[in-house]
């Protein structure tokens, strides 16, 4: 079972004694990187995968103000949730705080059990962001294949000789290939396994690929579908279906020898989509 990754946590604090301190709360649970100015901690977040920032307001130089408000301001690291940890105790300073955009507040002296808590409330929260965003671009990136593939290859293939054709194709089959490869490094003799492997890739494309449970009489698996991943541009250019079988091609070969026996495409006016998954007797 694979290990959770360690959340990254950066503490900024021109006093030494308070690094320590910090440190010593947290070292146990978080893997910490520290810094002693603001312009340590800009530098710091540049080189660094960070999590959630502790970030003292008082210190020469950049304050924890102008921090706060220059990470939340850019694109890039706005999202990372950032504890203003001060000795400051005014309403005024607070409202400040929240106007740069700090998320959270805790007061010198520390509390250990506070610091625990906040930080982390806080990591579920940015957690949960993280899971969002990787949907979002998983989704962003499906479409973009998907718009891609379907205005490029009609156009291509329009004017096209024959064998140009094929190039096309071949092309194509190789840019998708590359950009759903999983795991079929992994070595298999079972053609579920594969079948699953090509499930698995073309459905990160928004298809929805499914294997069988039963095997056809000649002992292949089926892949069947009734989503594939060119939405609407399959029925009118059966020519994609060709991508898919290339695709699936790519992806059997890459684990194992064997072949893809086309049954039924959307593409060709059939309801549903069904491939053969056939591996060669060793």
């Amino acid at each position: 079972m694979e290990s959770e990754i360690t959340p990254k946590i950066l503490i900024v604090d021109d006093e030494p004694q308070n690094l320590d301190l910090m440190e010593a709360y947290l070292s146990h649970l978080y893997e910490l990187t520290l810094a002693e100015s603001g312009e340590e901690c800009l530098q710091k977040v540049k080189e660094n995968d960070i999590d959630i920032i502790l970030l003292d307001i008082m210190m020469p130089g950049m304050s924890g103000y102008d921090v706060a408000k220059k990470l939340k301001e850019s694109e890039n690291t706005r999202h990372i949730p950032i504890i203003m940890v001060t000795a400051l105790s005014e309403k005024e300073d607070r409202i400040k705080g929240i106007e740069v955009g700090a998320d959270d507040f805790l007061t010198k002296p520390v509390n250990r059990v506070e610091l625990l808590t906040r930080v982390k409330s806080l990591l579920r929260i940015k957690s949960l962001h993280d899971e969002l965003v990787a949907e979002k671009e998983h989704l962003k990136m499906q479409n973009r294949i998907r718009k891609v593939l379907t205005s490029i290859i009609p156009s291509l293939l329009s004017s096209a000789p024959p064998e140009q054709k094929k190039i096309i194709i071949r092309q194509m089959v190789d840019m998708v290939e590359d950009i759903v490869r999983s795991d079929c490094e992994r070595k298999t003799a079972d053609s579920q396994d594969v079948a699953e492997i090509c499930c698995g890739a073309m459905n990160q494309l928004g298809a929805s690929y499914f294997v069988e449970d039963d095997s056809d009489n000649n002992g292949c698996s089926i892949i069947k579908a009734h989503r594939c991943p060119w939405g609407e541009e399959c029925k009118i250019n059966p020519i994609m279906c060709n991508l898919t079988t290339g695709v699936f091609s790519k992806m059997v070969n890459g684990v194992t020898n064997g072949e893809v026996i086309v049954d039924k495409t959307m593409g060709n006016g059939d309801d549903h989509c069904c491939f053969h998954i056939c591996l060669e007797e060793e």
